[in-house]
């Protein structure tokens, strides 16, 4: 890693929290995450316009829509991840716990160690098991109790029963499913609070889906979760809350995203306030 990035964990300004991070006792309804008024540009392309929602504590939200309609892109913003790329912008305000991300003298890398990610195509390291879990507790400096923290994110990505034998094993070795496990297990490992997936399961056949949605729904209690996803089934089996994002081409011929509705799961999908939203739902959008 450069030596900027380490010197950057060093700063005095820190993404300040309510709460420690980590595995959370269950309490009200409370919103750890807001977007307000977001706009996301990649260079001149306004890519996501105005999009508002609350994120709330021990839930899963789940962000639905046809592809190109800014899904993905949202949940990147939400813990700076498209700051990786050249030219994007984000505009409007997200905070956690009521801090914006996106101010002055927030560190991107503290946001994300509050805010972790797990990506639509399994993406381990060429490490052993181990040391795909270890690698984010030995950049953050939490090397007290490495094993016994490495055991702990196994176990409660329901891998520990699998991989116990063999963690000096290359994590490439393992099936597609247990690999997404794994990056869940190293995402939680340095125990964020809200976990961000991608598409988790795009990749994965029946049986490895639906271990991982068993898999969020226990998660659910100690963590708070938004997941992208193309299955409306899934959205529909797993999450609390949804968002129905969709696409329109401005005056000047350019795609962009914007959310159309957002609600409790089950009133969204059993009655939809936007006829947009029925007709994604039916089958007829588009």
């Amino acid at each position: 890693m450069p030596v900027n990035e380490t010197e950057r964990r060093t700063e005095p300004v820190q993404l300040e929290t309510k709460t420690s991070g980590g595995p959370q006792a269950r309490t009200e309804t409370e919103t750890v995450i807001r977007l307000s008024g977001v706009d996301i540009h990649y260079g001149k392309v306004h890519a996501v316009r105005d999009v508002s929602l609350p994120v709330e504590r021990n839930r899963i939200t789940a962000m639905i829509g046809p592809s190109g309609c800014g899904k993905s892109t949202v949940l990147r913003s939400i813990n700076r991840m498209n700051d990786l790329i050249p030219g994007a912008k984000v505009t409007g305000e997200i905070t956690y716990h009521g801090k914006d991300i996106y101010g002055s003298g927030v560190d991107p890398i503290a946001v994300r160690r509050h805010i972790g990610m797990v990506f639509q195509k399994a993406n381990p390291f060429p490490k052993s098991i181990y040391d795909n879990v270890a690698y984010g507790l030995r950049i953050n400096g939490m090397t007290d109790g490495l094993a016994d923290r490495v055991e702990r994110a196994l176990r409660r990505a329901a891998l520990w029963d699998e991989v116990k034998d063999n963690l000096k094993k290359s994590a490439l070795a393992l099936s597609g499913g247990q690999q997404q496990r794994l990056c869940i297990a190293r995402a939680i490992a340095v125990e964020p609070e809200v976990l961000l997936m991608d598409e988790p399961c795009s990749a994965l056949d029946p049986i490895a889906t639906a271990r991982i949605e068993e898999l969020m729904n226990e998660l659910v209690e100690d963590y708070t979760i938004v997941i992208v996803t193309h299955n409306m089934q899934q959205a529909a089996r797993v999450s609390d809350s949804t968002a129905f994002y969709s696409a329109d081409v401005d005056s000047a011929g350019e795609r962009y995203g914007f959310l159309v509705e957002f609600d409790d799961t089950q009133r969204l999908f059993s009655n939809p306030s936007d006829s947009r939203t029925e007709d994604y739902i039916t089958g007829r959008f588009g």
